[in-house]
C-alpha cells in the first residue's frame, strides 16, 4: 500500500467520515479557505489510481467512496512510522514517548494497564 500525501490523507479522512460523496461533499467538509474544485477532483483521481477510492458513476457525476479503510491504513501508515522512525523496535518508540515527550504519570499508568492487561 503506499503512503499518502497530506493533501490525499485530508480528503480520505473526509470520505471516511462521509462514507461516500460526490467532490462537491468533499468540499463542503473542509476547512476555510475550501480549495478550488478542480484540485479535489485530480486529488480523488489520485487516489482511484492509487486504489484508495472507486466511484459510481451517474453520467458524468462520479460519488466516490473509500476502497481502503481507515483502519486498514492507520496499520500501514503505524508499521510504517515504527520501522522508518524506530527501527521496528516498540521498546524504541515507547521509550521516546517516556523520555522525551514528558509524559505524565497518569499517561504513564494508562500505558501500564493496558500492558498488563494484554500480557494476561
Amino acid at each position: 500500500m503506499e503512503s499518502l500525501t497530506k493533501a490525499e490523507e485530508r480528503v480520505m479522512q473526509i470520505l471516511w467520515k462521509l462514507k461516500k460523496g460526490f467532490v462537491k461533499d468533499i468540499i463542503e467538509k473542509m476547512p476555510m479557505p475550501t480549495p478550488p474544485y478542480n484540485t479535489i477532483s485530480s486529488i480523488v483521481r489520485i487516489l482511484e489510481k492509487k486504489g484508495f477510492v472507486s466511484y459510481t458513476a451517474y453520467g458524468k457525476t462520479y460519488e466516490y467512496y473509500p476502497l481502503i479503510s481507515k483502519t486498514e491504513y492507520k496499520t500501514h501508515s503505524f508499521k510504517d512510522f515504527l520501522h522508518n522512525y524506530f527501527d521496528n523496535s516498540y521498546q524504541k518508540m515507547v521509550s521516546f514517548m517516556v523520555e522525551d515527550n514528558n509524559l505524565s504519570e497518569k499517561e504513564t499508568q494508562e500505558i501500564k494497564k493496558i500492558i498488563d492487561k494484554m500480557n494476561k
